[in-house]
C-alpha cells in the first residue's frame, strides 16, 4: 500500500532538517513508537504499537535511516514482527524537506506492506486515514519540540498517547464519509 503525505511545519527549514537528523528525538514524536537502541550495523531497533479498534499489534524490528544533507532528503527502510498476533510489516519511506513561506514542507512517500491480521485493516483504507491522523499528532509534537526554549524542554516533549478506539472510530467515520462522497458524486 502506498501512502503519500505532505505537511508543513511552522519552523525554519534548517531547524526542521536538524530535527529529522536526530532520530531518537524524532522517534519521541511518533505516536506509539519506542526506540530501543542501535545494532552493531547502525540500524535502529525499536517497536511500534498500533491499536486498530479491537486489535492491538506491537511490531518489533529494525530500521535503517539514511540522509542526504545537500538535498535534505532521507530514506527509512524498516521491518517488524508482531509476535503475539503473527502480523508482519515492512516499510520503505522517503522524505524531502523543502522551504516554504512560513516554514518547511515535508513530503513523505511510503510503501507499507502488512501481512497477517493487521493486513485486514489495510484493505479497508483505514490505514491511510489513520496515518493522516497520526501525522497530525507528529507535527504537533515536532513543532512543540522545535519551539522549546531549552534542550531539556525539547527532550521532555513526546507524542501524546494514541487512544486506539477513538482513533479507530474517527478514522472509520472519515473513511465512510469519503466513500459516501465518492458514491454520491457518481450519481
Amino acid at each position: 500500500m502506498k501512502i503519500e503525505e505532505s505537511f508543513t511545519v511552522g519552523q525554519d527549514v534548517d531547524a526542521v532538517w536538524q530535527a529529522f537528523e536526530d532520530v531518537p528525538g524524532l522517534a519521541a514524536c511518533l505516536p506509539g513508537a519506542e526506540l530501543l537502541g542501535t545494532t552493531e550495523t547502525g540500524a535502529y531497533r525499536g517497536k511500534v504499537t498500533a491499536k486498530l479498534g479491537p486489535m492491538s499489534a506491537t511490531f518489533e524490528g529494525e530500521a535503517i535511516v539514511e540522509t542526504d544533507d545537500e538535498s535534505r532528503t532521507g530514506t527509512v527502510s524498516g521491518k517488524g514482527v508482531d509476535r503475539r498476533g503473527g502480523s508482519q510489516g515492512r516499510v520503505q519511506m522517503t522524505y524531502t524537506i523543502v522551504p516554504v513561506d512560513g516554514g518547511a514542507r515535508v513530503d513523505v512517500v511510503a510503501d507499507v506492506a502488512l501481512s497477517g491480521a493487521a493486513a485486514q485493516f489495510g484493505r479497508t483504507g483505514l490505514i491511510k486515514e489513520m496515518s493522516r491522523r497520526l501525522i497530525d499528532e507528529f507535527v504537533h509534537c515536532l513543532e512543540a519540540k522545535l519551539a522549546a526554549e531549552t534542550p531539556a524542554e525539547a527532550a521532555a516533549v513526546a507524542a501524546a498517547e494514541v487512544r486506539g478506539i477513538s482513533l479507530f472510530l474517527s478514522s472509520l467515520w472519515a473513511t465512510v464519509v469519503g466513500w459516501l462522497r465518492r458514491l454520491l458524486g457518481r450519481s
